[in-house]
């Protein structure tokens, strides 16, 4: 039986858990180069296939011109990444999701097919479209599972980041510190 005079062994709180999920996509104007936002991930994957020969300017937009104030700043008030231009659209039926680490030091790319699996390399989306022949028309080249580059000056005080694995301590090291939502563009 129970004493009611004695305290209850509580668990050690947990961490609080962050949401680093994609807010936000955005494309610079390369005429202002003032950021805009964009509507989709599929607008901005279709802007981004193309960046090369086909640059982002403000009036890609409607209603909108060099003459208007930017959609958002580029600042450290959410982490950034930037995705390497001219990288393919993800094919119609799969979606493209990126996956941060907990220290912040590279997103993960994983592809989700139309059945609702995740595939994290070339081999295993080979694989599948060879298991799923109503694929065959996708190739395992469509896909670029290249991770876009964090903004280091824009992540969190409050990450703890790594050594550099070149032992030459390039990373910066941050202290834990309690901080609501990361959010990264």
């Amino acid at each position: 039986m129970k004493d009611n005079n004695q305290e209850t062994p509580k668990t050690p709180a947990k961490q609080p858990r962050h949401n680093h999920s994609i807010d936000l996509y955005a494309a610079q104007c390369g005429k202002c180069f003032k950021w805009r936002l964009i509507d989709t991930q599929e607008e901005f994957e279709e802007i981004r296939s193309k960046l090369i020969d086909e640059p982002f300017y403000c009036d890609r937009k409607p209603d909108v011109s060099c003459e208007n104030p930017a959609d958002i700043e580029y600042d450290a008030t959410r982490t950034w990444v930037i995705d390497k231009p001219n990288t393919p659209k993800t094919p119609e039926g799969f979606k493209r999701t990126l996956v941060l680490r907990k220290d912040f030091s590279k997103l993960d790319a994983y592809f989700i097919t139309p059945t609702g699996k995740r595939l994290r390399t070339r081999n295993e989306m080979a694989s599948f479209i060879k298991a799923n022949p109503e694929f065959k028309d996708v190739s395992p080249l469509d896909f670029d599972f290249v991770s876009p580059k964090i903004m280091e000056d824009t992540i969190p005080d409050y990450v703890v980041r790594k050594a550099s694995s070149n032992g030459n301590g390039s990373s910066r090291s941050k202290a834990l510190k309690e901080k609501s939502e990361s959010n990264y563009q």
